[in-house]
């Protein structure tokens, strides 16, 4: 084999009009179709339960995942610091810049138990054969993958299609510096695939220009996924989650999530189960239909300290929360999102959904009809809140609340929104409820045509 090689190929409703409502109303009847969708293409395992945080195994580095100068390094705990005194940590096992090497370190490290497998610089590991779906041996035990400076795994542009990584029961999958690229399934999983009992770990890490004929164009998660200071880029779905889908237990951490599409739903990330996103970028993404930039789909989340900027669909240009999900954003940025044919600019809320928003910025969001900056249906808290400079080309520039939807504000900014025909600030249309709560410094003022239109107590109109 040549190790010099760079490359290596191995051998809403209004009466006056009807509205599309394909999230008010459609999208709670999706909820079988989604996970059909997904647990048919993924894994034929529709039934397949959520995983939970106490699934977290103890003892794991990504539970710690470090900081930008020393990031989470393993798939097994080290020694203690007592033990470890004195004593060099394990370097991990060389292997060659050559796909046949790559794939021969990965098969032992499964037969072995495992193993810490320190990866070549300034190579591309080429990979050509398609072995069960994937270009690497699916991982079953915990191995490291050790990137250095510009080492990539790559699906050859003339192989079959394949993604690169299946992750499977009991297979504890950490990469480090890698850059994975050009996987493409039938399937779910573009890049990489993480099954019911599987975990992945990414640190410091490029997923990009992957595609996946169903869901997750970079990563469909079914297990436990981390990724830390790390980008998901330039990947494609048909389905859902063209960044990334996870009906697992999923945390994303100083990571740019950017430029992903999906013919569907949720181009950006598709979250189900547990969803924790913190310091991170979702920016750029566009998805055909709808919910350009993040789906929640069921379940409970939580973002924090994010920008969710720029991501565009026909409906739903940021932000989606279905029915009977929990999400709450603190210091969030919500900005220049676009529905470019329909509603909702930045967030949109299903009927029976909970979002709680804190010290964040709902900004400059479009709609083509309703709702440019949030549309709600279900329960709505903002908390010293500004909702400002977003438009409507109909009702509602800043919030339209409405189908028995209840918005309470508090402390919260309600400012230079404009609707092209009513409710420039707020529409809250019949069997809906607004509460101001202005003695904690809730203002709706200098909107356009008007600050109010329905049954707002305390907006002066």
């Amino acid at each position: 084999m040549d190790h010099q090689h760079h490359k290596h190929e191995p051998s809403r409703l209004r009466q006056r009009r009807p509205k599309p409502r394909w999230w008010a109303v459609g999208l709670a009847g999706m909820t079988g179709l989604a996970l059909t969708t997904v647990g048919v293409a993924a894994a034929a395992d529709a039934a397949r339960p959520f995983p939970t945080s106490a699934e977290d195994r103890p003892g794991k580095t990504a539970d710690h995942p470090g900081t930008p100068d020393k990031p989470a390094t393993g798939g097994h705990r080290g020694e203690s610091d007592e033990q470890g005194k004195g004593k060099k940590e394990p370097k991990g096992t060389p292997v060659p810049c050559d796909a046949d090497a790559l794939i021969a370190a990965i098969t032992l490290a499964n037969a072995r138990g495992g193993a810490t497998l320190n990866l070549a610089k300034d190579c591309t590991y080429l990979l050509t054969t398609n072995l069960d779906g994937a270009g690497l041996p699916t991982i079953t035990t915990p191995i490291t993958l050790n990137g250095n400076k510009h080492t990539t795994i790559e699906r050859a542009a003339a192989a079959d299609q394949f993604r690169i990584l299946t992750i499977n029961v009991g297979g504890d999958l950490t990469l480090n510096n890698l850059k994975i690229t050009g996987g493409q399934t039938i399937g779910d999983g573009g890049a990489i695939l993480v099954n019911t009992g599987g975990r992945l770990t990414a640190n410091d890490s490029a997923i990009t220009r992957n595609i996946a004929d169903g869901n997750g164009g970079g990563i469909a998660n079914n297990g436990i996924t981390h990724i830390n200071h790390s980008s998901v880029d330039d990947n494609s779905a048909a389905v859902f989650g063209g960044g990334v889908l996870s009906f697992g237990v999923l945390k994303i951490r100083k990571t740019n999530v950017r430029t992903n599409t999906t013919g569907f739903v949720g181009a950006g990330v598709f979250g189900a189960g547990e969803v924790q996103i913190d310091s991170s970028t979702i920016n750029a993404n566009h998805a055909s239909f709808g919910a350009g930039g993040l789906v929640m789909f069921i379940g409970i989340g939580a973002v924090t300290d994010t920008a969710i900027t720029n991501n565009t669909a026909m409906e739903v240009g940021g932000i989606l929360v279905n029915l009977d999900t929990q999400l709450t954003f603190k210091s969030v940025t919500v900005a220049e999102n676009a529905a470019t044919a329909s509603l909702v600019g930045g967030l949109g809320m299903n009927p029976g959904s909970s979002v709680v928003v804190e010290n964040s910025n709902i900004t400059n969001n479009t709609a083509d009809t309703d709702a440019g900056g949030i549309y709600n249906t279900g329960s709505l808290v903002l908390r010293r809140t500004k909702v400002t400079g977003n438009q409507a080309g109909d009702e509602g520039g800043g919030i339209h609340n409405t189908f028995g939807g209840a918005a309470r504000l508090f402390g919260t900014k309600v400012v230079e929104n404009i609707a092209a025909t009513d409710g420039g600030g707020i529409f809250n249309d019949f069997n809906a409820t607004v509460e101001l709560n202005t003695a904690t410094g809730t203002i709706v003022v200098k909107n356009r045509p008007n600050n109010c239109s329905g049954d707002v107590p305390g907006c002066a109109g």
